[in-house]
């Protein structure tokens, strides 16, 4: 896959997992990809709390590393 089917594959899954995020008041943006590195943003409620790390590794990252395989990590930009 080229960068740009990455990132659409990238949003796409984000789009599955973001009703999961809303149903707890929060919710997540796509910043960008770049060197096998994708970049969100957790937002509402999900932004303050303290699972956040939870959130990203066990289940954004743990999910797009299983999906897209040139997915190497993701990072919350804060």
């Amino acid at each position: 896959m080229n960068e740009k089917q990455i990132e659409e594959k990238v949003k796409e899954i984000l789009d599955k997992i973001k009703p999961f995020l809303v149903n707890d008041g929060g919710d997540v943006t796509f910043i960008k990809y770049e060197d096998g590195i994708v970049y969100i943003k957790l937002l509402g409620a999900c932004a303050d709390c303290p699972m956040t790390d939870n959130t990203v590794k066990e289940m954004i990252e743990y999910t797009l590393t299983f999906e897209i395989p040139e997915v190497k990590e993701v990072i919350n930009v804060i």
